[in-house]
C-alpha cells in the first residue's frame, strides 16, 4: 500500500508515520532525508544533487524522481511507501505516477491531518526539550513533574527551536497551503482524498488512519 501523507509542520506526520513503520512495516520517504543521504553517502544521483546544491541551486524534480526510483528498488515490492513533503506540485504528481507506474505501484490513499492554526501555534511555540537528553515539554501540555528539572535526567538546562515562534509557524502554513493547493484536486477527481483531525490525540489520530486503510 502505498500513501501521502500531508500536513503542515507540526501535524504530527512525523509521529504517525512512524507508528504505520512500525506496525504495518510500511517505509517513509522524505525526500529531503533521501537527498540528504545520498549526498552524505556519495550514490550517483547523490553525487549529482550535490554539484546542483553547491552551486546554490535547487534540486530539480528530474533528481528527486530518481532518489524516489532508486528507493522504490531498494525497498522491494513487499513494502508499502508513505511520501512526507513530496510530491509538491501538480508536476511532481504526474511524475510519482510515472514512477510507481514503472514497479507496478500505485497510489491508494491521500491523508491530510486538519489542524486549527492557532490552535497549532500555541501547540509549536510551547514546545521546549531537556539540553542534556532532549526529552520534550510544553508549556501547557506537559510541564516536567519537578519544575525546572528534567524528569528523565535530572537536568535543569532546557532549549527551544529558535523557529518554534508564532511568525514562522504562520509562515509554514501558509506555504504548505499554497504547495498543496495544487496537487489535492488531482487526488480528489481519483477520489482517493480522507481528512483525519490532526489536533485530536496521538492514539486517536492512529485510529482514524487506521480505519481509512482498513
Amino acid at each position: 500500500m502505498d500513501i501521502i501523507l500531508l500536513g503542515p509542520p507540526g501535524a504530527g506526520k512525523g509521529t504517525q508515520a512512524q507508528r504505520l513503520e512500525q506496525r504495518r512495516g510500511m517505509r517513509q520517504l522524505s525526500t529531503g532525508d533521501m537527498l540528504r543521504g545520498a549526498v552524505k553517502h556519495g550514490t550517483p544521483v547523490g553525487l549529482k544533487a550535490k554539484e546542483v546544491m553547491d552551486r546554490g541551486e535547487l534540486v530539480s524534480d528530474e533528481i528527486v524522481s530518481e532518489l524516489i526510483d532508486a528507493e522504490l528498488t531498494a525497498m522491494g515490492d513487499d513494502v508499502g511507501a508513505i511520501f512526507d513533503g513530496y510530491p509538491r506540485t501538480a508536476g511532481q504528481a504526474e511524475s510519482l505516477d510515472r514512477i510507481l507506474a514503472s514497479h507496478g505501484r500505485a497510489l491508494d490513499h491521500v491523508i491530510e491531518l486538519e489542524v486549527d492554526e492557532d490552535a497549532l501555534v500555541e501547540r509549536i511555540t510551547g514546545r521546549f526539550t531537556c539540553a542534556q537528553c532532549g526529552t520534550g515539554y510544553h508549556d501547557t501540555f506537559k510541564q516536567p513533574e519537578v519544575p525546572g528539572v528534567c524528569d528523565k535526567c535530572g537536568s535543569t538546562e532546557f532549549k527551544r527551536r529558535p523557529d518554534d515562534n508564532e511568525e514562522t509557524v504562520r509562515t509554514r502554513m501558509a506555504e504548505y497551503r499554497a504547495k498543496t493547493a495544487p496537487i489535492l484536486p488531482i487526488y480528489e477527481e481519483r477520489g482517493i482524498v480522507s481528512r483525519v483531525d490532526g489536533m485530536a490525540g496521538i492514539e486517536d489520530v492512529t485510529r482514524a488512519i487506521d480505519a481509512i486503510l482498513g
